[in-house]
Formats: structure tokens, C-alpha cells, sequence
């Protein structure tokens, strides 16, 4: 004879009763990660949050790629010799880099820009000295120098979230302004454009 509901056990009713408990974790961290890529991918990723911005750049130091004579290393020191410096953080396996690259070209070529002292640096993050040279071989090579941080320890201290990732540095160390994800042509027009012409005032 099957059981009706008040023959059920005080014990059992009980557990049926918190059984929709059991899933609010999982459904606040369904909520947060959402909320997180909805941020991320809306097209205004560079809204996400940077405690560096308005700070000095952290303290480092980043060797040149192997096999790239022609491109030093740099550290904090060099982003604080004067001028604007577009620190851009990308690595050769990273795919919406490679989307980026033409338009940092470009940003390269500007002489406008150049003559009112904007210079482009590259931190090539967790990325095989061959595979960069390749990459740049074939793209080209906008950066005035490139730092390999090849453990990714001073993209953390820099508060990476993933490549590519994109900073304005005012001539005295700042860290001016961030931006997540790969430049392109209306980015760079509406957002980083007005960010550089205010320091370049």
C-alpha cells in the first residue's frame, strides 16, 4: 500500500521542506558570473574596476625577448621619463590580440601622436620567446620596447584581468586610465582617445 503525505515522516517532510535550500549557492554563483560576463562582454569591459588607477605603476622589472636585439626591456623607471606611455599587455597566442594588432599598428604610425610624445610598450605575457618573434614578424611590431613576463607575476602586480589588456601611464608613473579587451578603431575614439587627449593637454 503506497504511502499518503500524512503517513510521511516528520523527519522526511522536513527534508523535503529544505531541499530548495541546497541549491542557493549554486544559483548566487550562477548570478555573480553572469553579472561578471555581462559586464565583460557587453562592450564596455573597460568599465571593469582597477584600485591601480590614479596610483603609481608597480615596481618592476621586465628583460627583453629573447632573440629580439632590436626591442629592450623595461621597468617602472622608463614609464616615468616624461611623455605618455600605452602599456598594452598581449601574448601570441591570444586571439583578440591578434584582432588588435592592426590597430595598434596604426596608433604606431600616427606621427601626430608620436610628436606629442605617446609611445607604445608591450608586455608580452606568458609567451614563448619563438612564438612572440613569429608574431611580430608577421603583424609587425608597434611597441617601442617589449618586457616578457614570462611567469605572468608582473601582470597580477598590474591587476590583469586577461589579455589583451590596455593602460594609459602619465609621464610621472600614473596609471591614468585601463582598458579590457582588444582596441578597435570606435574604442579608441570613444573611450582611450579623450583619455589620452586629457593628459595631453
Amino acid at each position: 500500500m503506497s504511502a499518503t503525505p500524512d503517513s510521511e515522516s516528520p523527519q522526511k517532510r522536513r527534508s523535503l521542506s529544505r531541499s530548495p535550500l541546497l541549491y542557493l549557492p549554486l544559483v548566487v554563483f550562477v548570478a555573480l558570473a553572469a553579472l561578471f560576463f555581462a559586464r565583460l562582454y557587453s562592450g564596455d569591459a573597460s568599465r571593469l574596476p582597477s584600485a591601480l588607477i590614479g596610483k603609481q605603476v608597480p615596481t618592476f622589472v621586465l628583460p627583453p625577448v629573447d632573440g629580439l636585439a632590436d626591442r629592450p626591456g623595461f621597468s617602472d623607471a622608463d614609464l616615468r621619463r616624461g611623455g605618455t606611455t600605452l602599456v598594452n599587455v598581449f601574448a601570441s597566442w591570444c586571439v583578440p590580440c591578434h584582432q588588435e594588432h592592426g590597430f595598434l599598428m596604426r596608433l604606431a604610425s600616427d606621427q601626430a601622436l608620436a610628436g606629442r610624445g605617446l609611445r607604445i610598450v608591450g608586455v608580452a605575457y606568458k609567451d614563448d620567446p619563438a612564438n612572440i618573434r613569429s608574431f611580430l614578424g608577421q603583424s609587425g611590431d608597434p611597441y617601442a620596447m617589449i618586457g616578457a613576463d614570462r611567469s605572468g607575476r608582473v601582470a597580477i602586480d598590474w591587476g590583469v584581468y586577461g589579455v589583451p589588456e590596455t593602460y594609459l601611464v602619465k609621464g610621472d608613473g600614473t596609471i591614468a586610465y585601463k582598458f579590457v579587451g582588444p582596441m578597435t578603431e570606435e574604442a579608441y575614439q570613444k573611450t582611450i582617445l579623450p583619455e589620452v587627449e586629457k593628459i595631453l593637454r
